[in-house]
């Protein structure tokens, strides 16, 4: 049976460990922020102010654009002035529009009917070869995904991001369809881009700056480094796009790294370029609010955001991409996001409205060792286990030839300047080296407690005039790419072993307990060679250890992140423009190609999938989508064995790491059952998170009031059950739906994992489904066995039918009431923080209309997911 789309109508600190009686200031402070690579910076009260009106209710565009120039008037006092003061006006998936206002013109604007919120415009930041083989997604699986979705033809992906480079090999149209007739988007042109920079692969092109420079002033393109235009002068739009939709491109590598047939997963899609972020400083959310409105009117099937908040989060209608991203889902088109760069700490995930597929980012089985050769073959004896010392293995991306030869060994610690502190040299910070020590020598550093970067530490190591640096970390398998000069990576055992190395003269230790005996040199010197690809070789997938961390601290009843998927050296298509600002172009050629991780290129992997699937079942809502990819997640590593998350230390994954697991795009195929949702399930779910009536009658045209059962907050019809507070016995309901109907009954018998310390039983345990039958319901409940306060505690319901099993993840929090100092569940907090923040507006007549959503002369912090 094939499901309906839903109906139109609808950086880093141990502060975040916060628990959720930290989640009301979070709440009441409204701040909105948007992130990509690991970039942090703050700006002042905001010129520009979205003005969110809600659904659209009227179906030509002219009208509401005179409507939004009508209801600024009554402020600004004529229509002229409000058509100077409007940026954008948002006409066709919502109503709204951004407008340049003083803050107590914004907060009369929010006093008028028919304004639901007004939201301060923010500048915000952006968070191959192999991986797509890795996912299985390879054209010689006859019953493949990739076969039976034809590589995606058909299929449109919106990308939001930094723009395209549109002379890429990846956006060849060779052998592409035309659009499909549905498609009402634009080449836009502009600097160097004009329409026949659009083509069968690019279908339509729009840029986004309005919002950016109303805040800024006009960018400056003069020097090169950006285009008003959709051409990508930053990278990271050109990545994700070909992540997702790329076409095949033979014998492409990194400097001879990763070499092989890139692809995107849909290469057989159309993309979409919605450039909203900009190299010079990032991207506006009144910006991304247009780039939504337009998406929808456009015809996207996808969309692929590689943005999101940071910790403390907006609520999900303050937040412009959660409010996007709503009526993008509403109209039937799913929007994935990635899920953020703040790993490994808990409660950091972000873009956790359950509307929304959220990435986590994982590894895949290919590795670039690099060996690291110490002088004269010295040897050391540990507990009379003779190991040899002179070869050892880190990572890198080392591929110049200039260091096959030994250059002297030096440790930051040994090498302080005079002014400077021994820990900080040990960790190679800024100002902390003696240059007179450091020339010409590879520096051994060690990553701090606050976990210093291998690329900050890298450019501080050649200022002072070093030639290579040895950075000794955290394990992971996420490797730092450093043009200036090589960085290899390594543990910190290794890393202690060429501390001894380095500091040692020629001398023997009787007096080590450990009978430790060192027979070094006097002159350290140590040899990097090239780096290799090695294939196979390495166990994955393992969760990346930047990829940030559920519980969901807006929501924890929604399981998030949604899925995990490749976003650790991904090798995909890169702007040319953009490696001109970070190479020297006498040393290496400007790049076409170029290796990346984050959460951002996990995104695109999931958008890609979708893609396929959609392509297979069109009529597939994005909730039906989403329960495929979650319920078919594997939660183990290509031997079989439970999947690891990296951290500190290492650990077996959970929901809080991947979600569902490890998603497996062919499995995704044919999930058996499906957890599907509609536009009202969701309004129901804002009800009992306590936004008010007009708010959310506003956002989906709905006029009954709200339900306030706050039950409903673990009843939504999600593929997970997550139980944040597990007093006494619970019942959940769910409904699945067989998208696999036959002539002959479906007979699906459950069988429980229960979370350690729970009893779970459902009912009934058995659901048959025939022709008419196709959609049925359960109850779970789960009852505490312990009664003392306990860890989250992981578990499954799977339904199998001797073909599919289709696992739902169980997540609880044992809590013993006696030591809890609230009193109420964490879900009426929730609502309470929620409600208050509301209705506190009432209370004080002085203060400003309950309608406004947000402080506006608060600074926010953006960061950026790579």
């Amino acid at each position: 049976m094939e499901l309906s789309a839903l109906s139109s109508d609808t950086e880093i600190s141990m502060g975040f460990l916060s628990s959720w009686v930290k989640l009301l200031p979070f709440l009441l402070l409204n701040l909105c922020i948007f992130q990509q690579n690991w970039f942090v910076f703050s700006i002042s009260s905001s010129k520009v102010h979205i003005v969110y009106m809600g659904h659209n209710t009227h179906s030509h565009p002219e009208v509401l654009r005179e409507k939004h120039h009508g209801i600024l008037s009554q402020i600004l006092g004529s229509k002229e002035a409000a058509a100077k003061s409007i940026v954008y006006s948002y006409k066709h998936g919502f109503s709204g529009f951004a407008a340049v206002l003083t803050p107590l013109q914004a907060s009369s604007v929010a006093d008028l009917a028919g304004v639901v919120c007004v939201i301060p415009n923010r500048i915000l930041q952006l968070h191959t070869t192999r991986s797509w083989d890795f996912l299985q997604v390879k054209p010689r699986l006859v019953n493949g995904i990739l076969s039976k979705s034809q590589s995606g033809v058909g299929s449109i992906i919106g990308v939001f991001d930094s723009g395209v480079w549109p002379e890429s090999r990846s956006f060849n149209d060779v052998g592409m369809k035309k659009p499909p007739s549905r498609w009402k988007g634009v080449c836009q042109q502009g600097h160097h881009f004009n329409e026949s920079n659009c083509n069968s692969k690019i279908i339509g092109a729009r840029w986004y700056v309005k919002g950016y420079e109303a805040e800024f002033g006009d960018l400056d393109t003069s020097d090169g480094s950006e285009f008003l235009s959709p051409r990508d002068a930053y990278g990271h739009g050109t990545h994700t796009s070909s992540t997702a939709a790329g076409a095949l491109v033979e014998d492409t590598s990194f400097f001879g790294l990763a070499r092989g047939l890139a692809r995107g997963g849909a290469s057989s899609s159309h993309i979409a370029v919605y450039k909203v972020c900009w190299a010079t400083g990032g991207c506006s959310s009144a910006d991304i609010l247009a780039a939504f409105d337009d998406s929808i009117h456009d015809g996207v099937d996808v969309i692929s955001v590689s943005l999101g908040t940071g910790p403390p989060f907006s609520t999900y209608l303050e937040d412009p991409l959660a409010i996007g991203s709503f009526h993008a889902v509403a109209c039937g088109i799913t929007v994935v996001c990635s899920c953020g760069n703040f790993g490994p700490y808990p409660q950091t995930v972000t873009n956790t409205a359950p509307w929304v597929i959220t990435v986590a980012a994982s590894t895949i089985d290919r590795a670039f060792p690099t060996l690291i050769t110490l002088g004269n073959n010295q040897t050391f004896m540990v507990h009379y286990e003779k190991r040899t010392l002179n070869r050892m293995q880190g990572q890198a991306f080392v591929t110049g030839k200039d260091f096959h030869k030994f250059y002297p060994l030096v440790y930051g610690e040994d090498i302080v300047a005079d002014d400077a502190d021994e820990d900080d040299a040990r960790s190679c910070e800024a100002g902390s080296l003696n240059a007179s020590l450091a020339t010409g020598a590879i520096v051994l550093c060690f990553q701090s407690l606050t976990r210093s970067l291998a690329a900050s530490t890298a450019r501080n190591v050649q200022e002072v005039g070093g030639v290579a640096i040895i950075f000794a970390q955290y394990p992971t398998k996420d490797v730092t790419l450093t043009f200036a000069i090589p960085c290899v990576q390594i543990d910190f055992s290794i890393g202690t072993s060429l501390v001894i190395y380095a500091e040692s003269n020629s001398h023997r230790d009787k007096n080590n307990a450990s009978d430790l005996y060192i027979l070094f040199g006097s002159n350290p010197v140590v040899k990097i060679s090239t780096t290799r690809t090695v294939v196979g070789k390495q166990t994955s997938p393992e969760v990346a250890f930047f990829s940030a961390r559920g519980p969901s601290s807006l929501s924890p009843t929604v399981l998030k992140p949604d899925v995990a998927a490749p976003g650790v050296n991904i090798l995909a298509s890169w702007s040319p423009a953009a490696s001109s600002a970070a190479i020297d172009q006498n040393r290496v050629p400007l790049l076409d190609f170029k290796l990346e991780s984050g959460t951002s290129m996990a995104c695109p992997h999931v958008s890609g999938i979708v893609a396929l699937l959609k392509s297979m079942h069109p009529t597939w809502s994005p909730a039906a989508i989403k329960s495929a990819l979650v319920t078919t997640a594997s939660v183990e590593d290509e031997n079989g064995l439970p999947a690891i998350a990296e951290g500190a230390p290492h650990k077996h994954a959970d929901p809080f790491d991947y979600g569902g697991g490890h998603v497996d795009p062919n499995k995704a195929i044919n999930p058996g059952l499906v957890y599907n949702m509609t536009t009202a399930d969701y309004v129901r779910f804002l009800c009992a998170m306590g936004y008010n009536d007009s708010a959310i009658s506003s956002l989906a045209n709905l006029h009954s009031p709200c339900s306030r059962k706050t039950n409903f907050l673990r009843n939504l019809n999600l593929p997970s059950i997550s139980i944040p507070e597990l007093r006494k016995s619970i019942t959940v309901t769910r409904m699945v739906t067989n998208v696999n109907p036959t002539t002959t009954p479906s007979v699906y018998v459950a069988r429980i994992e229960a979370p350690p310390g729970t009893k779970v039983r459902v009912a009934p345990s058995i659901l048959i489904f025939n022709s008419t039958k196709t959609r049925l319901k359960f109850r779970v409940t789960i009852c505490p066995m312990v009664r003392v306060e306990g860890r989250f505690s992981f578990g499954n319901l799977y339904w199998e039918d001797g073909v599919h099993v289709v696992r739902t993840p169980l997540v609880v929090h044992l809590v013993d009431e006696m030591h809890d100092g609230w009193s109420g569940t964490l879900e009426r907090r929730t609502t309470l923080a929620v409600t208050l923040f509301y209705k506190s507006n009432l209370l004080t007549p002085s203060r400003p209309s309950l309608r406004r959503c947000w402080s506006f002369n608060e600074p926010s912090r953006t960061t950026i997911e790579r």
